[in-house]
C-alpha cells in the first residue's frame, strides 16, 4: 500500500513533538483522495494502467499548484477486484486524513455494496462508465455519479451502431445477437437494455455467461459456433477479453462481427492476439488513445520527467491510462466546482463535493483549458441527471493499434429515461427511500 503523503509542515511539527497539531494542519490543507486499486490478480493487467493514470493526474494537479491552492493527498488500497476486500478498503480509508473526498471503486460489485453505505457516510461515489445504470437518476441515487456513461447507454449505442451497419433498425429483425458476458453484476448490467431493444426491433438475443476470471470459454464458443450469430457483443474484463478473441480465432468466428463494451477495448485485451484480433471493435468511453493531448504532454513533462511517474511512461496516453486520468479529473473538477460555492482555497467535505459533482459544468472551453481538447465532450450534470453525457464512439483494432471507426453516437434518452426511472423507483420502494424534493436539489 502506498504511504500517505503528508505536507512538509506536518512533518516538521511532528518532529518537534507536535504530531497531533501537525496532523490537524495536514487535514486542514490537504484534500484526501482514497484510491481503490487492483494491481494484482487476474485483472491486474487492466487495473494497473487505470490506477497509474488516476494517480499521475493527482500528481499533475499538485505539480500545478493544487486545486485553488489546496494540495491533494492520497493512499492506495489493493483489493484484487474482490468485492469484500473493496468494502474493507472503503471502511479503512473513509475516515482518514480528515475524511475521504470521493470513492471510485472501478468495480460494479463494489459499487453495489457501497451504494447503501455512501449516503450514511456522506461520501460521493464516482463510477465513470460502470456501476448501476439506474443511478443516473439523481432523484433517488443522491450519492452515485455514473459520469459520462452507464452500461445501458453503452448497450444502446452498440445496437445503434449495428443498425447503422445493417442499413437501419428495421434490418435488425430476425438477426441473431449473442452477448458473451462476465458472470457478475458488471456483465449482467446491459441485459435489460438489450432485451428492450430486442423487443423493439425483433432481433434474437442470446446471453452466455462466462465464469470469473474468464479463462475457460470452450463451451461458450461451442454454442456460438453452433448458433452462428450475426454479431457477438463482448462484456468482459481482464483476461476474459483476450481469451474470447483467441477462442473466436480458433473457432473461425469473424472478429469483424465482434463488438465490445469500453472495458473490452484496451491494449491489454488485444496485444497478445495482435493480428488475430484485427477487425475487432469496441466502444470508447468518449476518449481513445491520446499520446499527443496537452494533458498527456503535461504529465510527461511535470510528472514523469521529474522521476515521479507512477508506471512506465510508454503507457501514458493509452486507453486505460487515459480512463484513469479522466476519472481523476472528474473528481478534481467536482472539488473545484464545490469550492466555487463553498470557498476557494478550502478543503471540501464529501457533502460539498457531492454538490460539486451534481453541478458539473465542463463545457468544451473548460475541457480544452484543462488539456483535454480532442479527448472528450462536455459534461453537464444536474439533480435529475448524474451521468452528464451520453456520447460514445467506436474504435477498431487494426492488428497494431486502436483507431476510431465511427462518428459520435448519442444514447437514445427516449429509451433510457423510462428504464432508469422505473428501476430507480423500484430501488427506492425496496429501500423505503423518498424521492428528493426540489428544495433538496437546490441545497
Amino acid at each position: 500500500m502506498m504511504q500517505l503523503k503528508k505536507v512538509a509542515a506536518a512533518t516538521l511539527l511532528a518532529a518537534a513533538g507536535l504530531a497531533g497539531v501537525g496532523e490537524a494542519l495536514a487535514q486542514a490543507k490537504e484534500q484526501f483522495f482514497p484510491v481503490l486499486v487492483y494491481r494484482t490478480g487476474a485483472y491486474g493487467p487492466n487495473g494497473t494502467p487505470w490506477a497509474n493514470g488516476y494517480v499521475d493526474y493527482l500528481k499533475l494537479v499538485n505539480a500545478q499548484g493544487g486545486m485553488n491552492g489546496v494540495k491533494i493527498s492520497y493512499e492506495e488500497c489493493e483489493f484484487g477486484y474482490a468485492t469484500d476486500r473493496g468494502v474493507e478498503c472503503y471502511e479503512r480509508l473513509k475516515g482518514k486524513n480528515g475524511g475521504a473526498t470521493v470513492f471510485q471503486p472501478l468495480s460494479t460489485g463494489v459499487t453495489f455494496a457501497l451504494t447503501e453505505k455512501a449516503p450514511a457516510d456522506k461520501i460521493p461515489l464516482i463510477t465513470a462508465g460502470y456501476g448501476r445504470s439506474e443511478s443516473q437518476d439523481g432523484g433517488v441515487f443522491k450519492w452515485n455519479f455514473p459520469l459520462i456513461g452507464t452500461y445501458w447507454m453503452a448497450a444502446d449505442v452498440l445496437i445503434q451502431h449495428l443498425a447503422k451497419k445493417e442499413g437501419g433498425f428495421d434490418k435488425l429483425k430476425g438477426k441473431k445477437i449473442t452477448l458473451v458476458y462476465h458472470d457478475s453484476p458488471y456483465g449482467k448490467e446491459p441485459i435489460p437494455l438489450l432485451q428492450e431493444r430486442s423487443k423493439m426491433h425483433g432481433f434474437e438475443l442470446n446471453a452466455i455467461p462466462v465464469t470469473h476470471p474468464g479463462v475457460e470459454q470452450k463451451s461458450a464458443w461451442l454454442q456460438i459456433r453452433q448458433q452462428r450469430p450475426d454479431y457477438v457483443l463482448l462484456w468482459g474484463w481482464g483476461v476474459m477479453n483476450t481469451t474470447s478473441l483467441k477462442e473466436a480465432q480458433a473457432t473461425g468466428y469473424p472478429r469483424e462481427k465482434m463488438f465490445g463494451v469500453w472495458w473490452a477495448g484496451a491494449e491489454p485485451d488485444v496485444k497478445d492476439v495482435a493480428e488475430g484480433a484485427k477487425g475487432y471493435s469496441a466502444l470508447t468511453m468518449q476518449h481513445g488513445v491520446h499520446p499527443d493531448a496537452k494533458v498527456t504532454q503535461d504529465i510527461l513533462k511535470l510528472v514523469h520527467a521529474k522521476g515521479q511517474g507512477t508506471g512506465p511512461k510508454e503507457e501514458v496516453g493509452q486507453v486505460l491510462y487515459m480512463r484513469g486520468m479522466i476519472s481523476a479529473m472528474l473528481a478534481v473538477e467536482g472539488v473545484k466546482r464545490a469550492q466555487e460555492r463553498f470557498g476557494k482555497g478550502k478543503v471540501m467535505s464529501g457533502e460539498q463535493v457531492r454538490w460539486g459533482l451534481e453541478n458539473l459544468a465542463l463545457d468544451q472551453k473548460k475541457l480544452d483549458g484543462l488539456g483535454f481538447a480532442g479527448v472528450m465532450r462536455p459534461v453537464s450534470t444536474s439533480c435529475a441527471d448524474h451521468m452528464g453525457s451520453a456520447w460514445a464512439r467506436v474504435q477498431t483494432w487494426d492488428g497494431k493499434k486502436w483507431a476510431f471507426s465511427s462518428d459520435w453516437y448519442q444514447a437514445d434518452e427516449m429509451i433510457l429515461k423510462p428504464m432508469v426511472k422505473q428501476a430507480a423507483d423500484k430501488y427506492a420502494t425496496e429501500k423505503k427511500l423518498e424521492r428528493r424534493t426540489p428544495a433538496d436539489c437546490q441545497s
